[in-house]
């Protein structure tokens, strides 16, 4: 099938179900959080990107005595792509490099989700860039399929 990236538009196919909504772009995953984080962490290194941080949320909550669902933030890149982008747009580098967020919902969904590289193209006004936008549009969505696949 293939993906439309929408604004409030649901993909539902036989293996992932994927909603685009205020400029995020969100996969509903069949892992736990630490999973699904654990799956994303490998792929990147595996292609051979930059992990440059994950942070654990819920674990610095916790060292301050709060409560926090399961939630971690994946910081990753390839300067390949990043910097054609900022010579796009130099503001861009303020969502640079690329993240994704692994969450635990309210209602124990788990969902991976990152800035729709479209949103970002408004957002910083980019102009004749969008070969750029639609490879991280492409690599984001492989990257997040391949993690959330059973």
């Amino acid at each position: 099938m293939k993906k439309l990236l929408l604004l409030g538009l649901v993909i539902i196919s036989t293996s992932f179900s994927v909603i685009a909504n205020n400029g995020l772009v969100k996969y509903e995953s069949p892992y736990s959080v630490k999973v699904t984080a654990d799956r994303f962490e490998n792929i990147v290194k595996e292609k051979g990107l930059t992990l440059f941080a994950r942070i654990d949320h819920q674990k610095n909550a916790k060292s301050v005595n709060l409560e926090l669902r399961p939630t971690e933030v994946i910081i990753f890149g390839n300067p390949k792509v990043g910097t054609p982008l900022m010579v796009c747009a130099q503001s861009v580098a303020i969502d640079l490099p690329q993240k994704v967020m692994v969450s635990e919902g309210a209602n124990n969904k788990v969902w991976l989700t990152y800035n729709n590289p479209d949103y970002l193209q408004k957002r910083h006004d980019m102009n004749g860039c969008d070969a750029i936008i639609n490879k991280v549009s492409d690599v984001l969505s492989k990257l997040s399929e391949a993690v959330v696949v059973k």
